[in-house]
């Protein structure tokens, strides 16, 4: 790399890719540029881009948590997807984090629309025996099928549920009848809806500091609040502000994250506002984790 370029296609502050000198236990980003099934607002294929490009705004320092970014963390780029095919794509992103997990690395997804998720989560059961998948979400995404798909954004965390994931949903505020009905019917599925994290975020905060075994944490930009974050897949008002963000992550980051994805940016321009939220979000994980 010449030492006055950037790479805007890597996330800001990523090590060099030496697959010689991997450094094991680390985490790595891949994005899945894939919108197929998105049923409001496309153009989450554009996500990983933008946000890419909007970590390189953030600095090193992070001042809400009084602490630099020294995770050593890679930017393997985009994984080739099958527009028009979810379940194909899905596939090839398990594939991809089975890959990932040869090499002792930890998956990060940039998205893309949520039912890409399914394919990691899938993959690192499958490595763990057993997950808890942490959910951050305006939707539960907990249909059987949708429009008669069962691959899709909107029943993506059904999938989870089904290969034997446990459930914790927070942000919670759009579902249907028989998704509410269908939580009802089940022992792990956990919900904390956007009133309680605005009401009881201490109750929340140690709810998650007691979670056992590997965790798989997802949040779907959907999950903030739309005056904030505006170019998602399904924007739904009264949803959660970047500071009960920050504290989520912090206390999930005392905890065994095997891998962590943000989806549903939807955007096609530069600066975006929602993409600049995203980034953040990464940014602030990485900081915490190490």
């Amino acid at each position: 790399m010449l030492l006055n370029t950037y790479e805007p296609w890597k996330f800001a502050f990523s090590s060099e890719n030496d697959f010689e000198n991997i450094r094991e236990n680390s985490y790595g980003i891949i994005g899945v540029p894939f919108d197929s099934t998105t049923s409001y607002h496309s153009g989450t294929r554009l996500g990983p881009i933008v946000v890419r490009e909007a970590s390189f705004g953030l600095e090193k320092f992070n001042t809400i948590f009084n602490k630099e970014l020294t995770a050593n963390f890679y930017d393997f780029g985009d994984v080739n997807v099958v527009y028009g095919n979810c379940k194909a794509t899905c596939d090839i992103v398990e594939e991809t984090v089975c890959e990932l997990a040869d090499l002792k690395i930890k998956p990060i997804i940039i998205g893309g629309e949520h039912s890409v998720s399914i394919g990691a989560i899938k993959a690192l059961f499958n490595q763990y025996g057993s997950l808890t998948v942490i959910h951050l979400d305006a939707h539960r995404d907990l249909a059987f099928d949708f429009i008669g798909e069962k691959y899709s954004h909107a029943t993506v965390m059904r999938r989870a549920h089904e290969i034997g994931c446990d459930l914790v949903q927070i942000g919670i505020r759009s579902s249907s009848i028989d998704e509410e009905e269908f939580v009802k019917s089940t022992y792990n599925i956990q919900t904390f809806k956007n009133k309680d994290v605005h009401k009881h975020m201490d109750a929340i905060e140690y709810y998650v500091s007691n979670i056992d075994g590997p965790i798989y944490l997802s949040i779907d930009m959907d999950v903030v609040d739309p005056s904030i974050a505006p170019n998602v897949g399904n924007p739904v008002p009264a949803g959660l502000f970047i500071s009960e963000i920050e504290d989520l992550l912090q206390a999930a980051s005392h905890k065994n994250i095997v891998g962590f994805d943000v989806v549903e940016t939807a955007s096609d321009k530069l600066g975006d506002v929602t993409a600049v939220v995203a980034a953040k979000i990464i940014h602030d994980f990485l900081t915490l984790i190490d």
